[in-house]
């Protein structure tokens, strides 16, 4: 693999998820006449590390309409269209040139709710028109990350890297020490070694998450784990219900495994098989299949993930939303989509991103966790002091979760694809899920409090509460404190 490519990989590779979180310091580029040759993968490529590095994210608006339809033609040809409130789509299609070649229009009730479409484009001038208009706050090729891979990369698995990032390790572990790796608890359930930095235990005296439902947005959950199926309830865990829906291909089976051990490091039940248990092991459960892995990057999976924060929006028993998936290229639909949810009174969590060591002290919070409307997570050693190997930091993180062994680099344990045996998981995907779940627990014993005053309840009882740290944020939860007497 090239190492042009690896930088590309250690950017995009996220296992993903606070207050003012964009810079909006850049200028637009001016619109240009038609180009005579398109701008190659290698140049926009660069351009987007270039962006990241001076910015800390990328927007399209930063790139010239010459780059945006070059982009479009290196991708699917579809291109995302945000609108103005006032005006219609219909509107919007008139601004596009007579003889411009656009071949379909894709309308969705999720786009006309949201005031965004996609047109499959090849045209120049239909790019320019659309950006160039006041009536559109967004013209973008939304897929163009599936498809960023230079084709002379002779390293033939590099395209697939991508797109399995974060699948495929979840299994069962052999090696897992009684005392060391997990405490066993009744009536039958194993404890996670890393419980303890945060109190969970002590947290489960006064709440379990009972009558909150959390949405996990994520990959899926396998059919073949009972433990988020038909033995959801059991043990400790009574009374709650299991939602399993699919935005991506209609599916809610997981088939990466990353949505599994997520669900299972949420609301794993307090049973009597062995397993690991969730921290929020009493609240209600929806879990969306909304992507193949874990890096956004294909048309498919962005609308995946507008649906499911639409879906979750529209739910009014959803009080909490977690994601641990991400991407490098901010999407204008999703950002609708995050809004619009916020608007609904959504405690929204996403993960600042996990990559290899180097691109993680680089590349900085990933979207959409450095949006405004969301809490975003990273990873901590269990010295309290050391982000994980590949976990995110910086000034747009707001709680941190401990989740890897100093001394082993063991990760906490999670429910596997199948079986009663725990696996473990690790990244600012599950510091993400852990912290969504302590969320549960406090607006569990606070059902009447509005999202903000769980949050805050959350930051009180923090580790950096009186002074916010620009890695760490309000750094570890205190579970007994936020959930309190």
């Amino acid at each position: 693999m090239k190492a042009a490519y690896l930088a590309i990989v250690g950017m995009v590779f996220v296992l993903l998820i606070s207050c003012v979180k964009t810079d909006s310091s850049y200028v637009i580029p001016p619109t240009q006449q038609a180009p005579d040759t398109l701008i190659s993968k290698s140049v926009i490529n660069a351009f987007v590390q270039q962006q990241l590095a001076a910015h800390g994210y990328f927007d399209w608006k930063m790139a010239s309409d010459t780059m945006v339809w070059s982009a479009l033609l290196h991708g699917d040809n579809i291109l995302s269209v945000g609108y103005e409130a006032g005006s219609s789509a219909g509107e919007i299609l008139q601004l596009i040139p007579q003889k411009a070649a656009t071949a379909s229009v894709m309308r969705t009730a999720t786009g006309d709710k949201l005031r965004f479409l996609q047109l499959r484009v090849s045209d120049y001038a239909t790019v320019k028109a659309l950006r160039a208009s006041d009536r559109v706050r967004y013209a973008e090729p939304v897929g163009y990350g599936a498809y960023m891979r230079e084709a002379t990369d002779k390293d033939a698995t590099a395209a697939s890297d991508i797109l399995a990032s974060g699948c495929g390790y979840n299994n069962a572990k052999s090696d897992l020490v009684a005392g060391t790796d997990y405490t066993l608890i009744s009536p039958g359930a194993k404890l996670s070694w890393n419980y303890g930095f945060h109190r969970i235990e002590q947290a489960w005296q006064r709440s379990t998450g009972q009558r909150v439902k959390v949405m996990i947005i994520d990959t899926g959950v396998s059919p073949q784990q009972e433990n988020l199926g038909t033995t959801f309830n059991q043990g400790l865990s009574t009374g709650r219900t299991i939602q399993k829906l699919g935005t991506f291909n209609g599916s809610p089976d997981d088939l990466c495994g990353h949505g599994t051990s997520m669900a299972g490091v949420l609301a794993g039940p307090r049973g009597t098989d062995g397993n690991t248990v969730g921290i929020a092991y009493n609240c209600d459960l929806t879990i969306v299949h909304a992507a193949e892995n874990v890096v956004l990057l294909s048309t498919a999976a962005i609308n995946g993930v507008t649906g499911a924060y639409v879906q979750g929006a529209d739910d009014p028993a959803i009080k909490i939303i977690s994601m641990s998936m991400g991407t490098i290229f901010s999407s204008g639909q999703v950002k609708d989509a995050l809004a619009y949810a916020y608007g609904k009174q959504k405690l929204m969590f996403c993960a600042a991103g996990t990559s290899t060591s180097f691109f993680a002290g680089f590349v900085g919070v990933i979207f959409p966790a450095n949006q405004p409307q969301v809490v975003a997570v990273t990873g901590i050693k269990d010295n309290l002091r050391d982000r994980c190997d590949n976990c995110h930091t910086g000034s747009k993180v707001d709680f941190a979760f401990v989740m890897q062994k100093t001394a082993t680099g063991r990760n906490p344990l999670t429910i596997p694809m199948t079986g009663d045996a725990p696996s473990t998981v690790g990244g600012s995907s599950v510091a993400t899920a852990s912290c969504a779940a302590i969320a549960a627990l406090v607006w569990s014993k606070y059902p009447a409090y509005p999202r903000d005053s769980i949050l805050a309840r959350m930051v009180r009882a923090s580790g950096n509460a009186s002074n916010r740290s620009s890695k760490f944020g309000w750094g570890l939860v205190n579970a007994e404190a936020a959930v309190g007497y």
